[in-house]
C-alpha cells in the first residue's frame, strides 16, 4: 500500500516554512487593502476623474457638431 511515512517530512516542512509565511502575507495584503487609497492613488484618481469630464464635454461637443452637420448620424451606427 502506501507508506503515510512518505508524507511526515513535506507536511513538517509545509507547516513549519510556507503555511507561516502564507499567513503573515496574506494578513499583510489585507491590511493594505483595508487601509484605502495612499495619497498618490487619490490623486491619480481626483486626475483621472478630471480627465473623464473633459472627454465627457469633448464627445458632447462632437455630439453636438455631428447633430448639426450630419443629423443622420446616429443612425448608422
Amino acid at each position: 500500500m502506501f507508506d503515510a511515512e512518505v508524507l511526515v517530512a513535506p507536511i513538517i516542512i509545509f507547516m513549519i516554512v510556507v503555511a507561516p509565511l502564507w499567513l503573515i502575507l496574506h494578513y499583510r495584503s489585507k491590511k493594505q487593502v483595508s487601509q484605502g487609497l495612499s495619497e498618490h492613488e487619490h490623486r491619480q484618481l481626483l486626475e483621472l476623474a478630471q480627465k473623464a469630464d473633459k472627454m465627457a464635454d469633448r464627445v458632447e461637443t462632437l455630439e453636438a457638431l455631428l447633430d448639426q452637420e450630419a443629423p443622420q448620424w446616429r443612425r448608422k451606427v
